[in-house]
């Protein structure tokens, strides 16, 4: 081969080769435009899982407290144990540390079985792929912490948690509810404001070596939390504790089912006291023992959310649509033999009394059924039906707790003249207490509906100095009476606990006003009433001119022997308003 022709074979190939060279460079250029431009986000993110960590910090929850300043609930600093399992592993390989002797000091120093430690330390995905982390516990007291991070064992990730404390255990359960793992409130306040309880979680991004341990001489990047507010309720703590024992003391009196209680300031809707018994303990919500039904029955709170027939108590509502049309004077005369007709039915007095010619001020007084079936006839039913609307029932009150019910009232059309006579005198119409004692609020404070609630105001600590964020306003005040009809149905009242059916609530020197019922309960099954089963209910107000407070006490299923309400919720409501005026500075009249 010519010296030439040698000379261009290895141009040829030079030529080849560097072709060769700058498709891989290009091919190389380009793929590694593509993995920065493309690819580079999802790199750099698990670059920066490799040698950061994220731990989310949690927020301190808002304090509940009483109207008198003491915390019902509130929140202390304890910690929260995770593992990396992959640095675990590996630290106990190298140090050659057996996982049963980890697994056994973690179960002793935080309380748990060995089998469940040891089922998390083998955590794996759906794959069968090893976790890399996994929770342990929250919630750890700091001597616990202490006592494990002295085990100086690699992997693990111990950081700050925040746990939910009820001061008083069962006192005020139901009104304040509880929160859950999650730092969330899923009954009570702790659920209608935990919005404004909660907070927002921190976040603390660090840098980590390889055993997944904080770097020196590095600065973690911080977002801290926002703590929640702190939530004032309305509750008079010396109130709600004199509503407490007597709810008890009447549950075990008259072997009832439950006993729920309700007083309020009715010139403002605020509620001073909300008892239910039996309660529960807040801090250990879940009883051994209780199915998941059993245990959601005993968080509930029954002033809002159980359903009854409020039976005579009602008459004040049906007294007061009279008054309000101006139907009725103390001129008319009512003549009652202890029953009446109405279509195919006849209805009675509840033992058939015969109490002859009656004044308006008499039926009241008497609790006289066949009298109120013929006062309602001379309301209406059109007047009588939209009164009871515009008193709010048979809807919900907006009151600021969860599970409140609506009560039920038929729909107008299919309300027969026995359904109409019937509700007259309270029956076939459900109500809760809130929905009543809103209504009952009205004839207190001279006509005004006003929203009832239990949050005072939302604030927040600064320098030690209580700064109010926001205070309750949601009132929705309507005129459902007027004052001069509101005074004139109190005086009726009153004559009911001086020398009616509520005369054992009479406390020498004050003037009371008041109204007892008693009804049976209702099947939720078939609709008819249950045999020996009844509800009975006492509302009143004090002093009676110009009441200060209201309250309204409902015992389910006294004892059949014993289940009037003069017989159990009267003597209830003696020993309240007794330690109400106490309380108050209610002096007695001198007159």
């Amino acid at each position: 081969m010519s010296k030439l022709k040698r000379k261009k074979v290895k141009s040829k190939r030079i030529f080849i080769l560097g072709l060769l060279f700058s498709v891989v460079f290009i091919a190389i250029v380009s793929r590694l435009g593509y993995v920065m431009i493309v690819d580079g986000s999802d790199y750099k993110q698990l670059a920066l899982n490799q040698w950061t960590k994220t731990i989310k910090m949690a927020p301190k929850r808002g304090t509940i407290l009483s109207k008198n300043g003491s915390e019902l609930a509130l929140s202390t600093d304890v910690y929260k144990v995770d593992v990396d399992l992959n640095v675990l592993k590996i630290y106990l390989t190298n140090k050659k540390i057996p996982q049963k002797q980890v697994v056994a000091q973690l179960s002793e120093k935080l309380n748990i079985e060995t089998s469940e430690v040891q089922k998390k330390l083998n955590s794996k995905d759906s794959k069968g792929n090893l976790l890399q982390f996994v929770f342990l516990k929250r919630k750890v007291g700091k001597a616990a912490v202490d006592d494990i991070k002295a085990l100086k064992y690699n992997g693990i990730i111990i950081s700050n948690d925040v746990d939910r404390v009820y001061s008083n255990d069962n006192f005020l359960s139901q009104v304040i509810g509880h929160s859950n793992s999650e730092g969330n409130g899923i009954s009570g306040v702790e659920q209608s404001y935990n919005n404004e309880l909660a907070g927002v979680p921190g976040v603390k991004v660090a840098q980590v070596d390889r055993n997944n341990n904080e770097l020196p001489y590095t600065e973690a990047t911080t977002v801290k939390p926002v703590d929640g507010k702190n939530l004032t309720l309305t509750i008079d703590e010396r109130i709600q504790e004199l509503a407490e024992t007597v709810a008890k003391q009447t549950l075990a009196e008259n072997g009832a089912k439950s006993v729920s209680i309700t007083i309020m300031d009715p010139q403002n809707g605020e509620i001073l006291a909300m008892a239910n018994a039996p309660g529960y303990n807040p801090n250990k919500p879940y009883e051994i023992g209780k199915t998941d039904g059993e245990t959601q029955e005993i968080w509930k709170n029954r002033a809002v959310s159980n359903m009854f027939e409020p039976g005579s108590i009602f008459k004040v509502i049906t007294a007061a649509a009279a008054l309000k049309n101006n139907l009725v004077t103390e001129q008319d005369r009512f003549v009652s033999d202890g029953s009446i007709r109405v279509g195919n039915t006849t209805l009675y007095n509840d033992n058939k009394e015969d109490y002859g010619v009656e004044t308006f001020s008499d039926i009241i007084r008497n609790s006289d059924n066949v009298a109120f079936v013929k006062l309602g006839q001379k309301i209406g039913k059109e007047n009588l039906y939209k009164f009871i609307k515009d008193a709010g029932f048979g809807q919900k009150t907006g009151i600021d707790l969860p599970g409140e019910s609506t009560g039920l009232i038929k729909d107008f059309k299919s309300i027969g003249p026995v359904d109409f006579a019937t509700m007259a005198y309270g029956q076939g119409i459900a109500v809760t207490q809130t929905q009543y004692i809103s209504a009952f609020n009205a004839i207190a404070n001279g006509g005004t509906w006003i929203r009832p609630h239990v949050m005072k105001d939302i604030s927040h600590m600064v320098s030690g100095k209580k700064i109010v964020d926001k205070q309750y306003g949601n009132l929705d005040k309507r005129n459902i009476i007027s004052n001069e009809n509101a005074a004139q149905l109190r005086t009726y009242l009153e004559s009911v606990v001086k020398e009616g059916t509520a005369v054992d609530t009479y406390i020498k020197g004050y003037h009371i006003a008041g109204k007892t019922g008693t009804a049976n309960v209702v099947n939720n099954t078939t609709g008819g009433y249950e045999s020996g089963k009844y509800i009975a209910s006492f509302a009143g107000m004090a002093p009676a001119s110009n009441p200060k407070v209201t309250l309204i006490v409902t015992v389910e299923e006294p004892n059949s022997e014993k289940y009037y309400a003069a017989q159990t919720a009267v003597p209830a409501a003696r020993k309240l308003f007794s330690g109400l005026f106490t309380i108050l500075n209610i002096p007695p009249d001198t007159k």
